[in-house]
């Protein structure tokens, strides 16, 4: 049984995201993910989001598990993290080191900011023991018409 950290935020539930965890789910039936959505600024965002960084991130933490779980994907934990899409990481990763996987979850590079700041390179260097798949992928706003 794989523990799979999932981070994300715009992309949280994007066809492209939850593709790669069905596919990762179908390799071992009995892989656990936690999603882990930074609190990234509303200003911040490529889709406009109403409300404080927090709540925001946690509506799309709340909408991102039931789109995941309606997929089958096994969502054991769902939180909200640091503003700082590394820092969220680094601390999860203080807290629970276990995770054989880390998948990180971008929007296209040109719009990215998580990829601008390299931080699947990043998250590599941070976590060696770790395998760590990018994912690129949509917006919830651009994904559907």
């Amino acid at each position: 049984m794989a523990r799979y950290l999932v981070v994300a935020h715009q992309t949280a539930e994007s066809d492209e995201l939850r593709r790669r965890l069905i596919e990762l789910a179908a390799e071992d039936s009995n892989a656990q993910f936690v999603l882990l959505v930074p609190a990234t600024p509303v200003n911040d965002l490529l889709v406009w989001e109403e409300g404080r960084s927090d709540e925001a991130a946690y509506r799309r933490t709340q909408a991102a598990r039931d789109h995941l779980e309606a997929a089958g994907v096994h969502v054991v934990e769902a939180k909200v993290g640091d503003a700082d899409p590394q820092a969220a990481i680094a601390d999860e990763l203080r807290s629970d080191p276990a995770y054989a996987t880390i998948v990180v979850s971008t929007l296209p590079p040109g719009v990215s900011r998580w990829l601008r700041l390299d931080l699947p390179a990043r998250v590599r260097r941070m976590a060696p023991q770790s395998q760590v798949i990018h994912v690129v992928g949509r917006a919830r706003a651009e994904a559907r018409p």
